[in-house]
């Protein structure tokens, strides 16, 4: 039996999309076993609305809430029982095997950080998504935010760090990892680029490829993109502004008038097709990697399936005991390179 706490009072909409993603995700895995914390008057009704199965969840009590907008810094040190502490606390003391959360991003990092610790050999968590691609697998992207200045030698324990993720959940042997950089050549880049790519390249354990640029993002052609949290978030948000304004400028343009309407009325399944592909729901649920402890970050706005693949994105970690892969990697690889 695999055992998932929720931040069950996290994100824009609460347990009224967590709940039904809960149910969701029980129906797609049979040995699962849901822990709520939160509010325990908000959340029974709904699990009774929703007919949960009685034997397949608990609910954890936790009396506050950490907003959308609260100072990281202020909900660790005054919300000590917020669903979100709560949750992350239950990873630490064994009671779930993973967390997931789709509240205030900085607060999940520093909560996290705080009482599940990093790794052996681990500065600093990151965090990481899959994006889709040209190709048929999706590519990996760290860190989307965590870090927004780091170090060479931190920009390589990610590429580390989502090397064994990504070999362990979609069993590629050797992913290809490139460098985010402003130019394929060798002679581009800042200095901290360019020092990152002289640790990678003489890391045999990795297969480090060279660098990317930001419009090779979604071409497929490597598994691992690694860029600090700064480029990583801009990268990210640029990406969702553009995919935002091309589907408002598609709408805008198929009805304008009759003959647009009736154009788009043949282009529906075409149009279908392309939602589908490029639905956030299949992609949602971002990994704090480097932690002593599985957390997915579910994004805030999530929808019921998109919460529900958060859900399924802990159980993986949770079946590829990813932190331990990560650990055993580091601890082979790094043991002869000196911390900063």
């Amino acid at each position: 039996m695999i055992r998932i706490g929720l931040d069950a009072m996290g994100g824009d909409h609460g347990p009224t999309v967590i709940v039904p993603a809960a149910k969701r995700a029980l129906q797609y895995h049979p040995d699962l076993h849901l822990v709520l914390v939160g509010q325990a008057d908000v959340l029974t009704p709904l699990v009774q609305k929703h007919k949960l199965p009685t034997d397949r969840y608990t609910i954890h009590p936790a009396t506050e809430i950490v907003a959308m907008d609260e100072s990281p810094a202020l909900a660790l040190r005054n919300k000590k029982d917020s669903s979100m502490r709560v949750a992350i606390n239950l990873v630490k003391e064994g009671v779930v095997q993973a967390c997931v959360s789709a509240g205030n991003t900085g607060a999940l990092m520093a909560t996290s950080k705080f009482v599940l610790k990093t790794l052996p050999g681990i500065d600093r968590p990151a965090i990481i998504s899959a994006l889709p691609t040209l190709g048929e697998r999706f590519s990996y992207m760290l860190d989307l935010g965590a870090n927004v200045d780091s170090t060479a030698q931190q920009l390589l324990q990610f590429a580390v760090m989502a090397s064994s993720l990504v070999s362990a959940v979609d069993n590629i042997p050797a992913p290809k990892v490139a460098l985010l950089n402003i130019g394929a050549e060798e002679i581009k880049g800042n200095a901290l680029v360019k020092e990152t790519a002289e640790l990678l390249t003489n890391l045999k354990e990795i297969n480090y490829v060279g660098f990317v640029e930001g419009d090779d993002i979604y071409k497929g052609i490597v598994d691992v993109i690694v860029c600090d949290g700064f480029a990583g978030n801009i990268a990210l948000k640029a990406s969702e502004g553009i995919a935002k304004m091309m589907a408002q400028r598609i709408k805008e343009n198929f009805t304008r008038n009759f003959m647009t309407k009736l154009a788009a009325l043949i282009a529906a399944p075409v149009l279908r097709n392309i939602k589908r592909q490029f639905d956030p729901g299949r992609y949602n649920g971002a990994s704090l990697l480097g932690l002593q402890g599985i957390v997915i970050k579910s994004h805030g706005s999530a929808d019921v399936k998109g919460y529900a693949h958060a859900i399924s994105e802990a159980v993986r970690e949770v079946e590829k005991n990813i932190p331990h892969l990560i650990g055993a990697q580091i601890a082979k690889i790094l043991k002869d390179i000196s911390p900063v």
